[in-house]
């Protein structure tokens, strides 16, 4: 597929797009865009949600992880759908009562102004960072197959995309969001699943043939119990993925905005509970094609892409989807799927920063009505530029695998809304509110030191995920420590 070709698929996508929008954001309204007037219907935001969680991490980096990790990853994900069960029967419950805009508005209720905007800057570097790597993934493919025929260089692609984004969520925000999810929900998931037919066509199997096959015995490794010590432990990655899936969804803005759109709690939880199950059958296919693309480019010589000189499995799907000769289908149903992923996630995380600037830094709501609208505009191109530049920073800063570097990022960025959170909801303590700033901080920074630590100096234990959890607990601890006694009323 040429360069050019690649160049008319995206615009017509994008025109698509911007259908959307305009039907959507007719009304241009503050409500629509932060909560789609409550009127979402619960099966369509399900369906949306599993392509905002996927993104172009899962639909890159999962496949391209697959030779290194063989379906590890898979024992993450089991986490994933107990977390969504916390998520949906704990979480919810809570911000449906109390009728939330942005949830960290929780923690102004319940412990006070400085809670909340700890609560709400944590949010703000995690999904600015987890949002930067997304795009920066797809970035680096579109412009290894495309834009570097032209001479575009690698920051003007970036400014493309997220211009992109700019335009069609501008005025319909979260309501517009809702609708355009589902239809990168419909490409993503056709993508990997014709390309698994496509590829296993050209290896003349059927796809029986190919999960019984001995090549991807090689591959198919899930549960690793045999070293509690190493890294990718079974109840370590567990228990991580858990933990992930309550503080990526259940205390991230941007996950959270797309159920409280929803009509009634109720139908949140219908949503989320069919939404968990629909996203781990996903995911797995996603391994599967992984082991796939790997089987495919030993069989053909195909070798890892290179980036900067040096091999990139990322890359693996797409040089076999677009360059290996398998057919003109197969690389219109790649860039779609790529396209589709990248920004199912990075719409809607452009929205939720505008969201949680404009009502937990900004104070919309106090904002005289007529203010209220420009506020919300300024603070979407400001949050647009945000992101421009970290993705073009992480081109000089990221070697690792993407999903394992977002992972471990969550690690640190989440773990203090994870202390506070739990903290509010478990105990019936209030605390020295000022001083939240700095437990948050210290608990991160602590984190921060173990992590760096070498194995030998654990008795050779490897820490994974379960970082996230443990900054949780050291959060928790930390608010222990500044409680004070209930004012009697």
């Amino acid at each position: 597929m040429s360069s050019t070709q690649i160049l008319i698929l995206i615009g017509a996508y994008f025109l698509l797009l911007l259908l959307i929008s305009y039907f959507t954001g007719k009304n241009d309204s503050n409500t629509d865009f932060f909560k789609a007037g409550k009127q979402s219907p619960w099966y369509l935001v399900a369906f949306g949600m599993v392509g905002a969680s996927l993104s172009g991490v899962t639909f890159i980096s999962v496949p391209g992880w697959v030779e290194a990790s063989k379906f590890g990853y898979f024992q993450v994900v089991l986490g994933y759908l107990v977390g969504y069960f916390v998520v949906a029967f704990l979480l919810l419950p809570i911000y449906y009562k109390l009728n939330l805009t942005s949830i960290y508005e929780y923690l102004l209720n319940r412990f006070g102004a400085v809670s909340h905007k700890t609560g709400a800057f944590f949010f703000f570097v995690s999904r600015v960072l987890g949002a930067a790597f997304r795009l920066y993934l797809v970035a680096i493919v579109l412009q290894q197959f495309v834009f570097d025929d032209f001479g575009i260089p690698f920051e003007i692609t970036v400014v493309i995309s997220i211009l992109l984004i700019w335009i069609y969520t501008n005025r319909g925000g979260i309501k517009t969001i809702v609708w355009t999810d589902t239809l990168q929900t419909t490409f993503m998931v056709a993508a990997v699943v014709l390309s698994i037919i496509f590829i296993t066509k050209e290896l003349d199997w059927s796809f029986g043939g190919f999960l019984a096959s001995d090549e991807l015995k090689n591959y198919n490794r899930i549960l690793f119990t045999d070293d509690i010590l190493a890294r990718n432990h079974f109840i370590k990655s567990f228990l991580g993925g858990m933990f992930v899936t309550i503080c990526m969804t259940g205390l991230d803005q941007d996950m959270m905005q797309k159920n409280l759109t929803c009509k009634t709690l109720k139908d949140a939880q219908k949503n989320m509970v069919s939404f968990s199950f629909v996203l781990v059958g996903v995911t797995f296919l996603f391994m599967l094609l992984g082991a796939l693309l790997f089987i495919y480019s030993n069989q053909n010589d195909i070798a890892i892409p290179l980036m900067d000189g040096k091999p990139k499995t990322d890359l693996l799907f797409p040089e076999i989807a677009l360059n290996s000769g398998l057919g003109l289908t197969l690389s219109i149903t790649f860039m779609l799927g790529l396209i589709a992923a990248a920004y199912s996630s990075a719409d809607s995380a452009l929205t939720s920063l505008t969201t949680s600037f404009c009502v937990d830094f900004l104070n919309l709501e106090k904002q005289p009505t007529t203010e209220q609208k420009k506020t919300r505009k300024r603070t979407h191109i400001v949050m647009s530029l945000v992101l421009i530049l970290v993705i073009i920073i992480f081109k000089y800063i990221l070697s690792s695998n993407i999903i394992d570097s977002l992972l471990t990022v969550a690690g640190y960025t989440y773990g203090p809304l994870l202390g506070l959170f739990a903290f509010g909801i478990f105990t019936k303590h209030e605390i020295n509110d000022k001083w939240v700033w700095l437990v948050a901080v210290l608990a991160v920074v602590l984190i921060a030191i173990l992590g760096s630590l070498k194995p030998e100096y654990l008795f050779g234990y490897e820490l994974g995920y379960e970082l996230l959890p443990l900054n949780g607990l050291l959060t928790f601890f930390g608010l222990w420590c500044i409680r004070r006694t209930p004012t009697a009323h």
